[in-house]
């Protein structure tokens, strides 16, 4: 980044994944490779599907709703707004929302997100 700006939130940019969320990406440019942003939805009742990010470390900071969040065979725990998840690069994860609203967090990539180093898979 050589210079500051303001990046505005567009709502009308968000797009389904076939993980079983909705995303925004907020901030994903090369200017900024050393990080991005993205706001992700997850339905009531939705479990996101197994994945990971080869060589990106993620940090999910929730916003709204309760869910629960599995990393590796680590974490397996009920987040709520205020929380941050601690994804290290290449670790399986996925999040259910367990509430009876949209879960809300945002997505924290360092570097930032690249399409070709994200994977799902099956259930473990």
């Amino acid at each position: 980044m050589k210079r500051g700006s303001v990046r505005r939130f567009d709502a009308a940019a968000e797009f389904a994944t076939s993980e079983r969320c909705r995303i925004v990406e907020v901030s994903n440019s090369e200017d900024d490779s050393d990080v991005s942003i993205a706001r992700a939805c997850v339905a009531p009742g939705v479990v996101t599907r197994w994945h990971r990010v080869a060589g990106t470390a993620e940090r999910y900071v929730i916003l709204e709703g309760t869910g629960r969040v599995e990393v590796g065979d680590d974490v397996r725990e009920v987040v709520t707004p205020g929380d941050v998840v601690l994804i290290p690069p290449d670790c399986p994860q996925r999040i259910a929302n367990i509430g009876e609203r949209d879960l809300v967090f945002l997505a924290i990539c360092t570097p930032r997100f690249r399409a070709e180093a994200y994977s799902e898979f099956d259930e473990r």
